[in-house]
């Protein structure tokens, strides 16, 4: 079953296409790995599916419910992290998620539980302006996460971590559909950082969905294509590549 689906989903600019008719399949219960190179316009449909950015064209489904008709509904049930967190620099690491917890109208467990989950118990009591950018990235994962979203949207997660603090979130973004039956949606232009957590991946270039299945599938794919298959990063590279000469063929 796909919780998220979208129809020839469209963001224009002017005569700019930051996003060109997307037709993506996101299996309930799945880590979904949303990968391509900056400016692909991944942030962009992420946008969208939050509501925070109005689509041009095209439509998409989340849980069963349409956008825009169910806007509301739909967000109930997303946590979100895009384009970095922002917080309150004078206000502790708990108090940021003690507003989000007032909001939502969670108990107070709920603050300390995803404080827990993103390894910044001991750091609570300090002001969010002396967070390094991990911890701020870290603050802004148990923000997404203090409500046990039934869908989680995630840009980028791992930027400004260390390699141990990456190997760290991986593994929570791995575990989160088994724990709290939960579907996720993560972005990455490195396909390295994506291969170890998720199910299916979707690559983006230049607004268009060039691909979207599984990593055995994408190696079918590069095989059939001929593009090198030694190394996945090798492959997605090839794809991009390969699409980025043809538009220039086309102009």
């Amino acid at each position: 079953m796909n919780i998220i689906e979208t129809n020839n989903l469209t963001k224009s600019y002017g005569d700019f296409q930051a996003v060109s008719e997307m037709n993506l399949h996101i299996k309930k219960g799945t880590v979904y790995g949303f990968l391509g190179p900056n400016g692909a316009g991944k942030s962009t449909a992420m946008k969208m599916l939050l509501g925070l950015t109005r689509p041009t064209s095209g439509s998409f489904t989340i849980n069963g419910k349409k956008y825009p008709e169910n806007r509301i509904a739909i967000l109930k049930n997303i946590g979100s992290f895009i384009e970095g967190p922002a917080f309150y620099g004078n206000l502790t690491g708990e108090e940021n998620l003690e507003i989000v917890q007032n909001i939502l109208g969670l108990p107070h467990t709920s603050v300390l539980e995803a404080l827990e989950m993103v390894g910044l118990t001991k750091t609570k009591k300090q002001l969010a302006k002396k967070y390094s950018l991990g911890m701020k990235q870290r603050l802004g994962l148990a923000s997404a996460l203090i409500g046990k979203p039934s869908i989680l949207i995630l840009d980028e997660p791992t930027n400004g971590l260390d390699p141990v603090g990456i190997h760290e979130i991986r593994s929570l973004i791995r575990s989160l559909p088994e724990k709290f039956d939960c579907t996720v949606l993560v972005s990455s232009h490195l396909l390295s950082e994506i291969e170890l957590m998720a199910d299916d991946i979707g690559i983006l270039n230049q607004g268009r969905l060039l691909f979207e299945g599984t990593l055995d599938e994408l190696e079918m794919k590069a095989v059939e294509m001929g593009y090198p298959t030694d190394n996945l990063e090798d492959t997605f590279l090839a794809i991009v590549d390969a699409d980025n000469k043809k538009r220039g063929s086309l102009r």
